[in-house]
C-alpha cells in the first residue's frame, strides 16, 4: 500500500501541496533535500546507545513549512516558535522508522522514541535534531556499527554533509573510527546527480512509480548514505 512520508503530512497545511507547487513535470522525485550530520553515541562500557541526527533542509521546503510561525512578527523565527513543529517532525517519524537504519555487529537495532527535538533557522535553511535512542544499548566489541539514513520511496534525498562533523562518535571507545560512504548516485540541492542528470531520468519513473513505493521499497537504497565504525 502506497505511503506518504512524513514530511508531506506533518505541520499545518502539509507536504501533499509543497509536492505540488514544487515539483516540475521533469522532476517528480524528490521532492525534499536534506543535507544531514550524526553523531553516534557511545555508553558505559562502549556501548552504542544512540544517534544524535542533524538534518538541514532544502531553502525552498524550509520557507514552505514555516509559514505563519513567526509568532511575533519580528521576522526572525526562534526555537522557541519552532518547538512545536519540532515535536510534531519527530513525532511522525516513527512510522518511517527514522529514515535510519542501524546494524551492531550485522544485528539490526531497534530504536525507542526519540527525545530533544529541536529546529533552528539558520540563513534560509531550517535545521532539525533529535536523539534517537536505541531500545537496548549493545556493545560493540571489536564488531562494526553501520549506520544508513535514507528514504525508501525517494520523496527525500538525504545526503551527508561535507566536512568532518559528517559522522561523529561521542564516548567511543579509543581507537574507534568512523568512514563516510556516500552513494554513487548522489542528487545535489537541484535534484541532478554528479553526472548531471536528473534523479528519476530513466524511463517510466513517473510521479505514479514513486506513488506506488512503500516503506519496503528498495528504490531509495541506491541513494542511501552510510557511516561505517570500526573500533580495535
Amino acid at each position: 500500500m502506497p505511503i506518504a512520508s512524513p514530511f508531506r503530512l506533518l505541520t499545518l497545511c502539509g507536504l501533499t501541496l509543497a509536492a505540488s507547487s514544487l515539483a516540475t513535470p521533469s522532476l517528480a522525485h524528490p521532492h525534499v533535500w536534506v543535507t544531514t550530520k550524526a553523531e553516534i553515541a557511545y555508553g558505559e562500557g562502549g556501548r552504542v546507545t544512540g544517534i544524535r541526527h542533524a538534518w538541514s533542509f532544502d531553502a525552498s521546503y524550509s520557507a514552505f513549512v514555516t509559514q505563519g510561525l513567526d509568532a511575533n512578527k519580528d521576522g526572525k523565527l526562534t526555537p522557541d516558535e519552532l518547538a512545536g513543529l519540532a515535536a510534531e517532525n519527530t513525532a511522525n517519524l516513527a512510522e518511517f522508522a527514522y529514515f535510519t537504519k542501524m546494524k551492531v555487529g550485522g544485528k539490526e537495532q531497534a530504536f525507542a522514541d526519540p527525545i530533544e527535538p529541536r529546529m533552528v533557522m539558520e540563513g534560509d535553511k531550517l535545521t532539525l535534531s533529535f536523539l534517537l535512542p536505541l531500545k537496548t544499548p549493545v556493545a560493540q566489541g571489536r564488531g562494526v556499527t553501520a549506520l544508513e539514513v535514507y528514504d525508501p520511496t525517494f520523496f527525500v534525498s538525504f545526503a551527508l554533509a561535507e566536512g568532518s562533523d559528517a559522522a561523529r562518535l561521542a564516548g567511543a571507545p579509543a581507537g574507534c573510527a568512523a568512514t563516510v560512504t556516500r552513494p554513487k548516485t548522489d542528487p545535489g540541492a537541484d535534484g541532478r546527480s554528479a553526472d548531471g542528470k536528473t534523479a528519476d531520468a530513466k524511463p517510466g519513473m513517473s510521479e505514479a512509480f514513486f506513488e506506488a513505493l512503500t516503506s519496503a521499497s528498495n528504490y531509495g537504497l541506491q541513494f542511501a548514505n552510510r557511516v561505517i565504525v570500526a573500533c580495535p
